[in-house]
């Protein structure tokens, strides 16, 4: 992988969790970062801690002022901001709305800022937090898993039109990360993710591998791989298995 030495990197949603070991990374790798947060004292924190810039602001309107903030250059864009929005079909229109404009639209205005400028120079690296949720799914939590679904299809998408013109397109899935958003994942998460949850600093580590192998699918938990594959050659017994979890949740919920 080419030195990200004075490159200029943006982790979104970088105030705690994985987008705070993200700019921590690549802060160490002498990185010039962009520390974003919806939670203004947040970013200022990390952005302090790692020698960065904070830029506080939604995540869904932040890549051009994050360039400017880095002098008009962007060299890796980490959309890593999200919400871990719980419900099922009957969630509110607004949480479904909230749960589309952050893990999927904000990844689309990104790289609709960025790609002019990437594709003019012939090179640019586009990493999404994505969420195994959004190669397999999670139960209780029906906006999340849509929108990341469609997050993973956005970076997919992404990669298939324009690497041949020098974008690096990377998407993180992990299962269960010890952060905010797993504690607030409840019993669902208690019982899916917790036992397998591994640290941000892991998943940060699983990106700068993939990284350096030019990887598109980047799995924290390798063990992703083998439910992806049952989940797309045999769907049924996949479904079942998973719906056997969710009775099994449901029954801890009575």
């Amino acid at each position: 992988m080419e030195t990200l030495k004075d490159k200029g990197v943006v982790v979104t949603g970088a105030g705690g969790g994985i987008g705070a070991a993200l700019a921590r990374r690549f802060a160490a790798e002498g990185a010039r970062v962009v520390v974003n947060d919806l939670d203004g004292a947040k970013a200022e924190a990390v952005a302090a801690d790692v020698g960065g810039i904070a830029v506080p602001g939604d995540a869904s309107a932040i890549a051009e002022r994050a360039a400017e903030a880095l002098g008009g250059t962007v060299d890796v864009y980490c959309a890593n901001a999200g919400l871990g929005s719980g419900g099922t079909e009957a969630a509110p229109e607004e949480v479904w709305a909230a749960a589309w404009d952050v893990n999927v639209m904000a990844h689309v205005r990104a790289a609709h800022a960025l790609l002019p400028g990437w594709l003019e120079r012939g090179s640019g690296r586009f990493v999404s937090t994505v969420s195994a949720a959004g190669l397999l799914t999670m139960i209780g939590a029906a906006p999340y898993s849509v929108t990341k679904h469609g997050a993973y299809a956005f970076a997919e998408w992404l990669s298939l039109t324009y690497r041949h013109r020098g974008l690096k397109v990377h998407a993180i899935c992990p299962q269960g990360v010890r952060t905010d958003m797993l504690a607030a994942t409840g019993s669902a998460g208690d019982l899916v993710l917790t036992p397998t949850a591994i640290e941000p600093e892991d998943v940060a580590t699983a990106l700068f591998a993939g990284m350096a192998d030019d990887r598109f699918l980047i799995l924290p938990h390798p063990e992703v791989a083998a439910f992806y594959e049952a989940r797309a050659v045999t769907p049924d017994k996949w479904l079942a298995g998973m719906n056997h979890i969710q009775r099994k949740w449901e029954a801890t919920e009575k």
